[in-house]
């Protein structure tokens, strides 16, 4: 089986997936729907916490709508626009982020800078298959000029903690979300014209990592590991989300260059990481007093904005990507 689907054409593997994808995502979209009337329509006393748990769920399943179009848009479009794509995510992902982080008038240099020069001079660097030059650009030639265009404001004002601020806002949502069309440009052998289905394999085992992580979390509550950064973060839930994204990597090997053992690997690393890395991403929602990036009116699911829905993905795809390019020697 596993052969068979690895020979159907590149064409052919994406229309299989797409049908499974989306079918699923539209069967359970109507459950939810369905489950939602009845909840309304109840005037049982414990009716409002369930509709509590249905918001956080329909948060989840819009992430998981979201997810699956991004991957699609960005194979029918090809590589160069679905990097346009990526960048334009990634710049109002780190509008979200500045916005929601205070600033100062000696900041605007830095701001106009990371908007306007950083972003589209990183995801240029990927298109243009530098990797070695992407991989270091942020890191250390951005992370070097921009303190010393802070310097040249002349506010020395609470100067650390700003430039680290716009420092992580870049590295999450430019650095991260850049690493996601990056996939796309690897050259695998016998691999040509398959770099989408390298996106949808991290975009899929992050997402099932993370639905089976909340769902067990509130379905099965333990004592949480960190309470005041989040209620739903528990090892046992943890260990079956990042257990359940392997499991689906593992199943998704037929579309990628891996190994079903290769796959299981890449799979749980990407989940451990974008796990973790929105873990960070709730305590520093934590540190600003908010419970989502987007301040949407969506607060009672945490997910009201882009960045909330991008955050593990932004963690996942570096850690995913140079463990592939190592492994393969890309």
């Amino acid at each position: 089986m596993n052969n068979f689907l690895r020979n159907l054409t590149a064409t052919q593997q994406v229309g299989a997936l797409f049908l499974v994808m989306f079918g699923i995502l539209s069967v359970v979209t109507i459950w939810a729907f369905v489950r939602n009337l009845r909840e309304h329509a109840s005037d049982d006393p414990e009716s409002e916490a369930r509709l509590l748990e249905a918001k956080r769920f329909w948060g989840l399943l819009k992430t998981s709508w979201m997810m699956a179009s991004v991957f699609w848009i960005g194979w029918v479009l090809g590589d160069t626009v679905a990097t346009v794509l990526f960048a334009i995510v990634g710049f109002f992902a780190l509008r979200e982020f500045i916005t929601l982080s205070p600033t100062r008038r000696g900041d605007h240099r830095s701001l106009v800078l990371a908007f306007f020069v950083v972003l589209p001079l990183q995801f240029w660097i990927v298109g243009s298959k530098h990797f070695d030059l992407f991989t270091v650009f942020i890191p250390v030639y951005v992370f070097l000029a921009l303190p010393v265009v802070s310097a040249l404001a002349n506010d020395p004002q609470r100067f650390l903690e700003r430039n680290a601020k716009l420092q992580w806002g870049i590295m999450v949502c430019v650095y991260g979300m850049s690493h996601v069309p990056a996939l796309l440009l690897l050259d695998f052998p016998g691999y040509r014209d398959k770099g989408a289905f390298l996106v949808f394999f991290l975009v899929f085992v992050v997402q099932t990592c993370m639905l089976v992580q909340h769902l067990l979390g509130r379905r099965f509550p333990h004592k949480p590991v960190a309470p005041q950064v989040s209620q739903s973060f528990q090892w046992t839930s943890w260990l079956a989300g990042v257990a359940a994204g392997g499991l689906a990597g593992g199943l998704l090997t037929f579309i990628t260059p891996f190994k079903p053992g290769q796959a299981l690997g890449m799979a749980l690393l990407a989940c451990v990481a974008g796990s973790l890395g929105h873990l960070v991403m709730k305590a520093l929602k934590r540190d600003r007093g908010i419970t989502s990036w987007g301040m949407q009116g969506m607060s009672v699911t945490g997910a009201g904005g882009l960045l909330d829905r991008v955050d593990a993905l932004c963690f996942a795809a570096p850690v995913f990507f140079h463990s592939v390019r190592w492994y393969f020697g890309l």
